[in-house]
């Protein structure tokens, strides 16, 4: 299935809705059936009709379609967050009891899902550096059921070798879930690597106009199902009509806008590398990348984060960089169409700066669609008033 049919024709009924070449929002929370026998059945099984919008709508059953098909899974769920997605895919794996392996510093509502809310309930987890596979199989117990990746991670980009612990889990019958937020599906297959379940943010490149959020869940068939019939109909935190829509809008131009972002990003990356104020330039597809065969082996390519460490010995410093961008709009996430700057300091208190500490000096980076030039010039201007 070619990646074009996928995003413009896949799950696009459009006899079914007046030839529209958009599909239209189901804004409909209920849905009405012509016999209690026809009723009975989808009450008796609400994953395989349209009962209420809580579970399933058919604007949100063609982005369902056309996401699970871009990560090559069966089918995939969307929630209301990616911090959603992350919380029902995890909950959905484990009990009392039970032992979780992470990579080390995952997303922060991950890590706090580990460390502060299953915790409660007796669910244990053990966070590894990733960059070794031999530390995941040294961190497994007799009660591991599940083990948790992100590769990249979203701020230093450390890798996993995905195939290896993919192959590790399925040796052992372990779950395993990765968060491919970073690469999404046109830039990282894991389910062709072996992975169970695949999560990603949609809030960030799927939407790509930074005007909605969601998360996706994409995998086997009988793993979705049995999520969806538990842990989202109960927690409820499945997306609004409107927000799929807006999605479906977002995938038309994904591969086009990943590409902009791709090769500003490298113009970007081979600008900076030069410049006396930055110490070091972080991007897994750069060769000087301490993982960079790993990244060409298992990721088509990358669009978008660079991470700079500044050569300062300040707090100030680093905040008149930050204060000193016209272009870069200072925020939290990233994948719309404008670049945005992201301190490492905005996390810590003023008296909690340390120069001797490499990430408090770093500043992340997204490059979004503007003209690459115009964010160098943008760029050049801030790093001058660092001094």
């Amino acid at each position: 299935m070619d990646l074009s049919f996928i995003i413009n024709q896949l799950g696009e009924d459009r006899e079914q809705y007046f030839n529209a070449i958009a599909p239209p929002i189901m804004q409909s929370s209920n849905f009405a059936f012509k016999s209690v026998g026809e009723m009975r059945d989808l009450l008796r099984d609400e994953y395989k009709g349209f009962l209420y919008t809580r579970g399933n709508n058919p604007t949100i059953d063609i982005l369902r379609k056309k996401l699970a098909a871009l990560d090559g899974a069966e089918d995939a769920l969307i929630f209301g967050s990616g911090a959603a997605a992350i919380f029902a895919a995890v909950l959905s794996q484990v009990q009392q009891g039970d032992h979780i392996v992470s990579v080390r510093d995952p997303y922060n509502w991950a890590g706090q899902l580990f460390t502060s809310i299953l915790p409660r309930f007796g669910v244990t987890t053990t966070f590894v550096d990733g960059t070794d596979t031999a530390n995941f199989r040294n961190a497994l117990q007799p009660n591991t059921r599940l083990i948790y990746l992100e590769s990249p991670n979203s701020f230093t980009f450390e890798l996993q070798d995905i195939a290896a612990v993919a192959a590790l889990a399925k040796e052992k019958g372990i779950v395993t879930m990765i968060d491919n937020s970073y690469c999404t599906p046109i830039f990282q297959r894991p389910h062709e690597l072996g992975i169970d379940l695949c999560l990603q943010s949609a809030t960030k490149f799927i939407s790509g106009h930074s005007d909605t959020m969601a998360g996706v869940l994409t995998g086997r068939e009988e793993m979705i199902r049995k999520i969806f019939m538990s842990e989202l109909l109960n927690i409820g935190s499945g997306i609004a009509p409107f927000n799929a829509w807006l999605l479906l809008r977002g995938l038309r131009t994904l591969e086009i806008r990943l590409e902009r972002s791709a090769a500003s990003t490298k113009t970007i990356c081979e600008w900076l590398k030069e410049q006396p104020e930055i110490e070091r330039v972080i991007f897994p597809m750069d060769p000087g990348f301490p993982q960079y065969e790993l990244a060409k082996k298992q990721m088509h390519g990358a669009a978008g984060l660079i991470t700079i460490q500044l050569k300062v010995e300040r707090r100030e410093q680093v905040e008149a960089f930050c204060n000193g961008l016209q272009r870069f709009l200072m925020a939290v996430s990233w994948g719309g169409h404008e670049s945005l700057a992201f301190p490492a300091c905005a996390s810590l208190a003023e008296n909690e700066f340390d120069p001797a500490i490499p990430k408090h000096r770093m500043v992340r980076l997204y490059i979004g669609l503007e003209e690459p030039g115009v964010l160098i010039s943008d760029l050049a201007q801030a790093l001058g008033a660092i001094n």
